[in-house]
Formats: structure tokens, sequence, C-alpha cells
């Protein structure tokens, strides 16, 4: 155990690897930035809209209308001088806020990857990656380290793991595996992607790429680990997630965990990106090799940030498996199935009808949900419960407002999953503002009427 302890948390390693990961974490971001601000998506997700679903307990987070942009240029900002290395701390700090402002501000838009991108940035505040060609390096003597505690790079190793077989944990499931499900939906639709459009109508290959897609998630960490299996493994990886961007329009998220692999190499392989960077920039990266050793200023403060980091993992091992404190089948209820690395793992669609009673006199009417939903948030809300769930209280408050009395919410939902029969969601004579959001299980969801085995 000592040796272990020794081996990945104490000795010292060079910082090159953490540098490259930081230039290129730094520069990803920002091209996602510009990407996100270039397409309209500011415009279209965060100022159009009448309405914002709220995560609970973070629903002060919202838009702040045209000022929204001042948020993306701050996070836009930021990323640059995280990729520059100038002033790091303080730039890594903002990033990680503006970007979890921007993420928190419509659940409609959650995807894994934004999360990724919080916890990782939230990571990166305690590690030193500025310590080596950087900005912070180059003008401060004193911050200026040749080499760094080995925790600080097996860190985003061990996080880069977890999102992979967590993934592939998630994926052994029997809809999944016995049913390919929901890549039986979603393939055939791809018939015009050149070379291999006309295989993905197949139920063998819909079959095969489930399965290799379980294997792949599950082996890659320990593939990447291994320094015979890395050149190989890292093949793998750049197919893998250029044949998933290619197939589904999942952003920049294949390119990050593309960029984010090279971290496993060793430090001969950074060196040489960093000596070609240099060579472009006519940078001296002899400056940068002191032979110094990162430590910290007093032992008080290796200590907390060590415990801040080994409870930053406890969380990251343990919460997605909250699930297990919840009745009934998770990819109908989807209690507990946000921030658990469940990737792409099933088609849901459904259908929600509103309808206002006034309590008193039980006169009703319906609602029409685009007079204040847009096109997405509607396809969203119709199969979530918690958007469900807050769009009913909405509904109830704007009503009410409108001058209407006892105002009571009522929903007609039917929902289908993975290509089963639509089929009722929501109990229909539950009055939905007599519901509170919590985290205690919704006892509103009708039971679903099937069985998906599997973690």
């Amino acid at each position: 155990m000592g040796s272990i302890i020794e081996k990945y948390i104490k000795a010292p390693v060079e910082a090159a690897p953490l540098a490259v990961f930081r230039i290129f974490f730094g520069l990803m971001m920002l091209f996602s930035i510009i990407r996100f601000w270039s397409y309209g998506w500011i415009d279209k997700l965060y100022i159009q809209p009448k309405f914002f679903f709220s995560y609970y307990g973070f629903d002060w987070v919202k838009p702040l209308g045209i000022y929204t942009y001042g948020i993306f240029f701050i996070c836009g900002l930021a990323t640059l001088f995280v990729a520059l290395g100038y002033r790091y701390r303080i730039s890594i700090v903002i990033f990680f806020l503006s970007f979890t402002y921007i993420e928190l501000m419509d659940k409609t838009t959650y995807l894994n990857h934004y999360y990724f991108i919080s916890i990782l940035s939230f990571l990166m505040i305690f590690l030193p990656a500025n310590t080596y060609f950087s900005i912070d390096a180059w003008k401060i003597k004193n911050k200026a380290f040749q080499y760094i505690p080995a925790w600080t790079v097996n860190s985003v190793k061990l996080l880069l793991g977890i999102v992979y077989f967590y993934a592939g944990l998630a994926k052994l499931n029997s809809d999944w595996l016995f049913r390919a499900m929901p890549l039986k939906i979603w393939l055939p639709s791809k018939f015009d992607i050149p070379f291999i459009g006309g295989l993905l109508g197949q139920e063998w290959l819909q079959y095969a790429f489930s399965w290799s897609g379980a294997l792949y998630d599950l082996a890659i960490p320990f593939l990447l680990l291994v320094k015979r299996t890395r050149p190989y493994a890292f093949l793998l990886v750049i197919t893998f997630h250029v044949l998933t961007r290619v197939l589904f329009p999942i952003g920049m998220f294949p390119y990050i965990m593309i960029v984010s692999a090279l971290i496993f190499f060793d430090t001969d392989v950074h060196q040489r990106i960093l000596n070609g960077v240099a060579k472009i920039f006519k940078i001296d990266v002899g400056r940068f090799r002191n032979n110094k050793e990162f430590k910290y200023l007093t032992p008080l403060r290796r200590k907390l940030v060590l415990g801040v980091i080994s409870t930053f993992f406890l969380i990251q091992l343990t919460f997605p498996f909250r699930y297990l404190l919840y009745p009934g089948e998770l990819f109908w209820t989807e209690e507990g199935y946000r921030f658990s690395w469940r990737v792409m793992l099933m088609e849901k669609t459904g259908y929600a009808q509103f309808k206002i009673v006034n309590g008193d006199t039980g006169r009703w009417f319906y609602v029409d949900n685009s007079d204040f939903l847009t096109p997405f948030q509607e396809k969203q809300m119709a199969f979530q419960p918690d958007f469900i769930l807050e769009y009913a209280h909405f509904l109830k408050n704007h009503f009410e407002k409108d001058g209407h009395k006892n105002v009571q919410v009522y929903v007609d939902c039917k929902v289908s999953l993975n290509g089963r029969l639509s089929t009722e969601f929501i109990d229909p004579n539950i009055d939905l503002t007599s519901q509170k959001e919590s985290f205690l299980h919704k006892n509103w969801i009708t039971p679903f009427k099937d069985e998906i085995k599997g973690i």
C-alpha cells in the first residue's frame, strides 16, 4: 500500500503532460464557446424562450437577457487565459463558475459532457497546471516547476476512467445488449452517410455497435493505462469518437475526449508536443526546465487540497448509484438518471396535454404548450417528470396572475421508451400543483409496464 501511495500520489513526475492537457483543454473550450455563439444558440436557447426549466435547488440561476452574452464572453476569455496559463488560478475559477452557470440556466440543454466539463474544471482549480510552459511560469520564477506530484496527473486519468467505465456499466442492460435499443431506432436514419450508410439498417450491425460500445467503454481506461496497449487504445479512441461524431450530433464532446486521452501517454510524447508549439511561437522551452519540484507552501494546505480531491472522487464514485434509492425503472422515472454517465441509452418520446381546472366551479380548458415553450423545450418536457411538475406549477402561477381562481393542473401524458408502445406516464387524476419537487420518489409517475434488466 505504501509503495502505491508513493508511486501514484507522492512521487514527482514531469509537469509536461498536465501542461499539454491545460493548453488543449483551454483551446477546445474556447472553440466550443465561439462555435456556440456563431451558431446563434445563445439567442435561440437563452434569449428567445419565455420560460426556463431549473435544476432543483438552483431555480435562482436564470439567463440574464441580453447580458447572457456577457457570461459567454467572460467564459470564453477565461478559456484563453487557461490555455495560455495566464493568471491561471483565477482564470480556471472564473471558467468553472461561468460555464457551470451557463449549464444551470436551463435544464432543457442538459448533456453529460457539459457536466463533465464542469467537474473537470473544478478539479483543475486544485491542480498546478500552470507550473510549466505557461505565461505564469515564464514571468514569475517562483511559480515555475518542472516536476509536480504524481496525483495531479493521475487525478485527471482517474476522472476520465470513471466517465468511460461508468458509461460502460450503464450499457449492461437488456435493452442495450439484447434489443440493440436505441441504436436500432437511430442508425437506420443515417442511411445517407458515405460508405457505411447502407449497412446501418442491418440488425447484425446494430447489435455489433451495441456490444462493441459497451466493451469499449469498460476496457478503454485500462488499455490506455498499459504502455504496451496504449498506442492501439488511442487509435480506438480516435476511431470510436470520430464514428460517434459522424453518426450523432453530440458537438465537441468526441474531440474533447480524444484530446483528453493524450494525458495517458508518457512524458516524452508531451515534450514533443510542447517542442512543436515552442518552435512555431519561438519559445525557449529550456527556460521551464529548471529541475524544481512543486511543493505546497504548508502541510496544512497540502492536506486541505488532498482532502477536497478525495471528497470529490468519493462523490464521483458513489453519486451515479443514487438511483438505487428509488423504486421503479430508472429509464422510466429518470430519478437518479442525470449526472451518472448514462450516455445515449434511451429513445424516449412523449405527449403531454395540460388541463387547467377551476377547483371551485370545475370549469376547465386545455393549454397550448407552444404559448409558453419552444418546440425543443416542449419535446424534452413531455417525457421527463421533473419538467412536467415544474411546468405545471408555472402554469398555475401564470393563470392565477391572469385572474383565474383556485387553479388546479392535470396532465394527460403518454410516453414511449425504446420503441415500446406509448403508455400512460403520469397519473391523470393527480393535481400536479399539490405535489412539490424534492429528492423523494414521485409516486404520481405510473408504473412501468415492462422490465429492463441490468445495472
